[in-house]
């Protein structure tokens, strides 16, 4: 679906059309992305386009539905699954909680954590545990970032009430890439009376990593386009596989999501993804991060940025650990676009503040206390450079 064509637009022609990218060197895609100026053109012209129609009227309710369709359709190519299996929503939080709240929890299920999820994940799983007597326990998988199994790992912790595992792709503190097809294969066959469920937070996968979700066989997948797809903030979504939708009830439920009768009345859900949706959204946005996507795609395939991404990110990791007061979480070449370290006796905090004091963006994490740069297809060698110059200022001079 995402094609084969070679490189055809360069690095540093795509760069022109990304204004954050003109006066720093950015290294923080995995927080927020910077976005193109066609996004934003597109963005405003959206908003433009409601007023000229008449915000609430016939032709505005037509082109807002085209919009939502066309969205999905542009997540589904990238991400290699059918448009009906992608929910719209507005972040990763909001699509692992819609995976969350819509399994019919009992008490004495098991719920399944890593120890390398974001609170906010944490923080739900806490609430499902208060109100259904939910069991939650952690399964350590920060060690197994450079020795172990993560399989066996999750397999271990496994339990016959275990209903659902949570876990990152990539996890957004060590950058390590999980071996998602293998977890959740592990996880399906744990059980034939009830295979354990997997919902994959994707925050820092959607954008890296050349995707095929229909393979991976992951239940729910809940991703945003404003980090490495560099789409604007307020749109991401949900991809859910449609053998999991037969048992995933709606929690947060609005007119976008059922059927009505002739009167209005509800009836039902739809019968795809779409079943998840809610009410009114900021419907400009989707063009935004169709453009985003489309700018990318001018620079070659998924698996074309993903090799520039992990060739650069190799490039950084050498020369962090050629600095005798760095230590790199990682003692192998990272694995996609994260690139975490430590500068053991030194303020993390401070080295931050330095380094954006210099137009240099990147930000500190606390579990582990380290420092995280992310290195996009779009960063440039000469900003690697630009950063380890100044990181060996901040630890000799300053």
């Amino acid at each position: 679906m995402t094609g084969t064509s070679s490189t055809s637009v360069s690095v540093e022609a795509l760069r022109q059309q990304f204004p954050a990218l003109q006066n720093k060197a950015y290294f923080n895609y995995g927080g927020q992305g910077p976005m193109p100026q066609t996004a934003l053109a597109a963005i405003a012209q959206s908003f433009q386009k409601v007023q000229q129609c008449g915000p609430f009227s016939g032709e505005a309710n037509v082109w807002v539905n085209q919009e939502a369709e066309l969205t999905r359709r542009a997540i589904a190519q990238e991400l290699n699954v059918s448009p009906d299996t992608i929910t719209l929503t507005e972040d990763v939080t909001v699509g692992c909680n819609i995976a969350l709240w819509g399994i019919d929890w009992r008490l004495g299920d098991h719920l399944l954590l890593s120890d390398c999820e974001h609170p906010g994940i944490v923080a739900a799983a806490q609430e499902i545990t208060r109100r259904f007597g939910v069991e939650v326990s952690t399964c350590p998988l920060q060690a197994t970032l450079n020795q172990g199994d993560p399989v066996a790992a999750i397999a271990s912790h496994l339990k016959p009430s275990t209903r659902l595992v949570v876990l990152s792709h990539i996890l957004w503190n060590t950058g390590q890439v999980l071996p998602l097809a293998e977890i959740v294969a592990a996880c399906h066959s744990y059980s034939h009376s009830r295979p354990v469920k997997v919902l994959v937070d994707a925050a820092q996968s959607v954008g890296v990593l050349p995707l095929n979700l229909a393979n991976l066989q992951a239940d729910f997948y809940a991703f945003t386009g404003h980090k490495w797809w560099c789409g604007p903030e307020g749109v991401g979504g949900l991809y859910v596989r449609p053998e999991a939708m037969l048992s995933l009830h709606p929690t947060f439920i609005g007119w976008r999501g059922i059927t009505k009768n002739e009167t209005g009345s509800p009836t039902g859900w739809l019968p795809d993804a779409r079943r998840y949706e809610v009410a009114t959204s900021a419907y400009p946005l989707y063009a935004g991060l169709r453009q985003a996507i489309a700018i990318h795609q001018q620079f070659g395939t998924p698996q074309e940025r993903f090799t520039r991404i992990r060739s650069l990110s190799k490039t950084l990791w050498q020369k962090l650990v050629e600095m005798s007061d760095v230590t790199c979480l990682r003692t192998s070449p990272p694995q996609a676009g994260l690139v975490s370290f430590q500068l053991p006796g030194k303020s993390h905090a401070q080295l931050i503040r330095f380094l954006e004091a210099r137009s240099i963006m990147l930000r500190t994490l606390p579990d582990p206390d380290c420092v995280r740069a992310c290195v996009h297809y779009l960063t440039l060698e000469a900003e690697i450079e630009q950063l380890v110059a100044a990181i060996a200022e901040f630890l000799y001079t300053s």
